[in-house]
């Protein structure tokens, strides 16, 4: 299943959704779908869901009957199975709940439906969009440009652990804690705690430095695993390691430099704040001239 758990959103809510390969069709959270159609959070979605599924189930409903379920990341952030649905399931579950949100929903289906096709045909669609939703958000298109890139070099290096014989999941969080520890001092986790996290995506909340340093780990452990072609997983670790390193030692120059510690609790909020401080000060200086 490519792309499980990726985070779409609808009205500012979150739909956990995955993308379906071989049927090329996504599939939905049926209780993320459930909580925004009847205003619930992640507990009350679930709720009615538990019982709606238990009536549709005494009716024979073909929606209970042919949904199944998938691993997807839960509020607690681990992977638990949850019951999804295909764009079809879900207009069918549209109509077994009142809500005034029915409607806006449905268009918002058909929308995330046309924007897949429209990237499968033409990838830079994905790069655009995500600009889009970036700047929206307070981002420097500086900063942008370094984290679109970060995707296309974790792209690579995930790529490469493929070819290793890596399994996605667990294997693949490993690896990323060797290459994190290895350049910040913290696995990925104590990264997050020392940024306030618990579901963000650390990567959009790291400076413009943190990214190019993740970036320099991530790029040189590709290219150290090419050339030393790891066999084993703890292979893979040590080339992960050495890759770490290498960011590592860069990070501590960089701090030398500037007096300054690079990893910081500095989050995305704090990030668009600075934006709006420097926008602001730009226009108070253009009152003076």
């Amino acid at each position: 299943m490519d792309e499980n758990n990726k985070i779409q959103l609808f009205e500012d809510k979150r739909i956990r959704t995955a993308w379906d390969e071989e049927a090329e069709e996504w599939l939905f959270s049926i209780v993320d779908v459930v909580g925004v159609l009847t205003n619930n959070d992640y507990q009350g979605g679930r709720k009615y869901w538990k019982v709606l599924k238990g009536r549709l189930n005494a009716e024979s409903s073909q929606l209970v009957s042919n949904c199944y379920q998938l691993k997807m990341t839960a509020p607690d952030g681990k992977m638990r199975l949850t019951d999804v649905g295909n764009t079809e399931q879900i207009l069918r579950l549209i109509q077994s709940i009142p809500s005034p949100k029915a409607e806006p929903f449905k268009l918002w289906l058909a929308a995330v439906g046309r924007e897949r096709i429209e990237e499968t045909i033409d990838p830079e669609l994905t790069i655009e969009r995500a600009l889009t939703t970036y700047l929206k958000k307070g981002y420097t298109r500086e900063w942008i440009n370094q984290r679109l890139q970060a995707n296309q070099v974790r792209k690579e290096l995930t790529d490469e652990w493929d070819n290793r014989g890596v399994k996605q999941g667990a294997e693949y969080a490993i690896l990323t804690d060797e290459i994190a520890k290895a350049w910040s001092g913290m696995s990925t986790q104590q990264y997050k705690n020392l940024k306030g996290l618990k579901k963000e995506n650390l990567r959009d909340n790291m400076s413009t430095l943190e990214l190019v340093l993740n970036m320099l780990a991530e790029a040189t452990t590709t290219e150290i695993s090419k050339e030393q072609q790891p066999q084993t997983f703890t292979e893979n670790k040590l080339v992960a390691r050495s890759g770490g390193e290498v960011a590592g030692i860069a990070r501590v120059e960089a701090e030398k430099r500037t007096g300054k510690p690079v990893v910081t609790s500095k989050t995305a909020i704090d990030f668009t704040r600075l934006l709006e401080s420097v926008i602001e000060a730009d226009k108070g200086a253009d009152g003076l001239r």
